[in-house]
């Protein structure tokens, strides 16, 4: 009888590590840990994982390349230059090489880059993936332009980043606000070039079982063509308002953005609503009544507005998202199956005048306008550590929004040989990072600029850790073979051994490999005065056979002799701007990505 219960739990057991396995071979963001440049950290929320949409309203329309000589504008650069251009229309900051009507808020962490460059759109896949979004509208509002060249790059760089592992939104349009001939043309065109194709049917985001598009179905004829169409979407046409709500003759009408307090799109039997709109600030301003108008208006709905308290006071206020906090609070008190967030990427906005029928003086900016009055969440380059601060707001928001998948098993002590690969195959959990994301940019941006970025080198897929009494093990895989350890900022493992933002840079107390390693001889250093200043601590053993490595760390090294272990890591290879954070957004490769890191935790 012992002797099958042995088997019997040695049965279970692998099971079990089979399971486990099975589940952590894909990336998944909830098991990630990050605190942000204000100090904000991540939350879990393991007991309340739901089927819950989360979608991203994002921009295509960057794919026109400019004139030979033409000046990318930034409105809050011209303004911290030239702060008199606010009031003069005609100032020289506003009028040089205007051959386009756009100016940028701000530069975006990835350049003045077009959506037609495939190595940003994949890293835009990843950072969306891992904040929980599942699907995007892309705004095809402006007359019957649908932006076929950025679509094309999208589709067959999401595709591409799906098979390596990555969990990418998936993709549907927002077309004009209303049952226009733009509209109809636009809609025929979409369902003709891509719907149509079986290529991309994996691609769709699919509501109540079919390809869901925000569109007006209610000038397709009776032709055979758009019966066809009328039978392949759900139609969610968009209210374009901020105001008004769904429209009573259009009750399957969902927002895009609104005013505090949103409103719930779409009644559904079980008592609750398909749809509420977040944004991150409105362009509408008192005098409007809550309309759309511009938003350089005074007291416009900004980032740091609130309709319940008013202004934010506190200095760089635009940076904590008051505006976006009050607006997901709405959200989680309706409770509805999805959310539309505005936005991700806009960036862009044309200066208009009284004569255009805006009423900003002496001009008028309607979508974006400068740090406060904007509403891109994409990380932006001017805020330093505070670069991704509406992003990690969103994954905060995200995951109390949908839950979190509760953390995987953590194996019991296991002690590794030096080069005994093998033995890494029982060890749990396994932290998976995606594959492919190592490819090199070379691509035009706005204006004059070619971007190029060739220090992806090592692509980082997966790691382990493992424990004894005196030793902790960490393993490392990359998708091909690992260059020479002589090469520059080669394969370092950053550890946050308190999980506290108050010790170390940014958190990271140690780093492995910062030192070139020599021969099988790691050297583990310590961060100085909680800066980019390392001195050595101690020594590891390294050892590295083709695409794998291992380090055995002694635990007093990191002073890590007392369990329960609880601490946070994260692997970089090839980073570029030392003791930059926002660098693990840009060069290299890391796992996990940008300012996320894995938690080794054993309760």
């Amino acid at each position: 009888m012992y002797t099958y219960i042995m088997k019997f739990r040695y049965l279970l057991f692998l099971f079990v590590i089979g399971f486990s396995q099975m589940r952590a071979q894909q990336a998944c963001s909830d098991y990630w840990s990050a605190t942000d440049g204000l100090g904000r950290t991540l939350q879990r929320y393991d007991e309340s994982k739901q089927d819950k949409t989360v979608i991203m309203f994002y921009w295509t329309w960057h794919n026109s390349p400019d004139a030979s000589g033409t000046e990318v504008k930034n409105i809050s650069q011209i303004l911290r230059q030239y702060p008199e251009a606010i009031r003069d229309a005609k100032h020289s900051a506003w009028v040089k090489n205007r051959s386009r009507n756009d100016y940028y808020w701000e530069e975006p962490l990835f350049g003045y880059y077009l959506t037609t460059d495939t190595w940003v759109l994949r890293k835009h896949a990843e950072l969306l993936a891992d904040a929980g979004v599942d699907a995007i509208f892309t705004d095809c509002t402006n007359g019957s332009l649908t932006w076929d060249e950025s679509t094309d790059s999208l589709l067959y760089t999401w595709k591409q980043a799906k098979q390596d592992g990555v969990k990418v939104p998936k993709i549907a349009f927002l077309l004009p606000f209303g049952p226009s001939n733009h509209s109809l043309t636009s809609l025929r065109h979409l369902y003709k070039k891509y719907y149509s194709n079986k290529e991309f049917s994996d691609m769709w985001f699919y509501w109540e079982g079919k390809p869901c598009i925000m569109a007006y179905p209610n000038n397709l004829t009776d032709s055979k063509e758009d019966q066809a169409i009328r039978r392949f979407f759900t139609f969610r046409p968009g209210q374009p308002d901020y105001v008004d709500g769904p429209n009573r003759h259009f009750p399957n009408q969902w927002g895009w953005l609104e005013n505090y307090p949103q409103h719930g799109y779409v009644p559904c039997a079980d008592g609750q609503f398909e749809l509420v709109t977040v944004g991150v600030a409105q362009n509408t301003a008192p005098e409007k009544k809550g309309h759309c108008s511009a938003f350089n208006l005074p007291g416009s709905h900004s980032r740091s507005f609130t309709a319940r308290y008013g202004f934010d006071p506190r200095p760089q206020s635009y940076l904590y998202g008051a505006n976006f906090e009050e607006q997901w609070d709405r959200a989680y008190e309706i409770n509805p199956k999805a959310v539309f967030v505005t936005g991700w990427n806009e960036w862009i906005a044309g200066m208009w005048f009284e004569s255009d029928g805006w009423t900003g003086k002496p001009f008028s900016f309607v979508d974006e306008f400068d740090w406060d009055r904007s509403r891109d969440i994409e990380p932006v380059k001017a805020w330093g550590d505070c670069a991704d601060s509406y992003y990690m707001q969103l994954v905060n928001k995200v995951r109390r929004f949908k839950g979190t998948e509760s953390l995987p098993l953590v194996s019991s002590p296991h002690t590794i040989k030096m080069g005994e690969w093998e033995e890494w195959k029982m060890v749990l959990p396994y932290y998976a990072s995606y594959k492919g994301n190592t490819r090199h940019r070379n691509a035009l941006g706005r204006g004059d600029s070619v971007y190029v970025n060739n220090t992806g080198r090592n692509d980082l897929i997966g790691a382990r850790v493992a424990r004894d009494a005196d030793y902790l093990y960490f393993y490392v895989e990359t998708a091909e073979k690992i260059t020479p350890q002589t090469d520059s900022n080669w394969m370092m493992l950053f550890i946050n051994a308190d999980r506290s933002q108050e010790t170390g840079w940014q958190g990271y107390d140690y780093v492995i490999n910062y030192r070139s390693p020599k021969g099988s001889k790691a050297y583990v250093q310590k961060s100085r005065l909680n800066k980019w200043i390392w001195e050595d601590a101690g020594e590891a053993q390294m050892k590295v056979d083709g695409n794998r490595l291992m380090l055995r760390v002694p635990r007093k090294v990191l002073a890590l002799e007392t369990d329960p272990l609880n601490f946070e890591f994260k692997w970089s290879d090839n980073m570029q701007d030392e003791g930059n954070l926002m660098d693990f957004y840009v060069n290299g490769d890391v796992a996990p990505g940008g300012r996320f890191n894995f938690v080794y935790t054993v309760k």
